[in-house]
């Protein structure tokens, strides 16, 4: 069902990657409601991290509609989130493509629900390819402790899986892996 609104654009950002770019979904008003409403099913924590810019499209409207999600913590790119002096924490990442670093602010995360002195979190991006994103950005979140209270991420959800860049097998050591949708044989 979702598959027939994602498009591909075959050697984008460079030679080799097919990039899927889910931004149609904004075009097609009742895919992304489904899509909205899938992802408020999978992502069960009360605080959703999610990477820039995607993965905000899709995660602000779970402020507003869904009944358990409280709180999103947004990750951005260098130069992209204001801060307080020690307030911004930095993250290497490995992408399919080439590494690079994204930043989250200590702030964010102590605005988040917490329970029994844990911040659960579920950790949301449009695409699991290799997980190297992910991976990067959840082992850094796993280390950091607010005010006392340990942050945890407690799941993975995306909207899009390249199943053959096995990505899932990486993630499923840390925590449950969820997509909306799975294109076999993409690379």
């Amino acid at each position: 069902m979702f598959e027939d609104v994602i498009k591909h654009y075959p050697d984008f950002p460079k030679p080799g990657i097919d990039f899927i770019d889910v931004l149609p979904f904004l075009q097609d008003k009742a895919a992304f409601s489904k899509a909205v409403v899938e992802i408020d099913r999978l992502c069960t924590a009360p605080n959703v991290a999610t990477v820039e810019a995607r993965g905000f499209l899709f995660t602000a409207p779970l402020l507003t509609g869904s009944d358990h999600v409280q709180t999103i913590v947004p990750i951005r790119k260098k130069g992209k989130l204001p801060h307080a002096e020690g307030d911004l924490v930095r993250v290497e990442i490995e992408k399919e493509y080439g590494s690079d670093e994204v930043f989250f602010r200590r702030s964010d995360l102590a605005a988040c629900v917490a329970k029994d002195n844990v911040i659960e979190l579920t950790l949301l991006d449009d695409l699991l390819a290799t997980g190297g994103t992910a991976l990067g950005i959840a082992e850094a979140l796993n280390r950091e402790v607010i005010d006392g209270r340990r942050v945890v991420v407690k799941e993975f959800v995306f909207l899009v899986e390249l199943p053959a860049l096995k990505g899932r097998a990486l993630l499923e050591r840390m925590a449950p892996v969820h997509s909306l949708m799975s294109l076999e044989g993409v690379e």
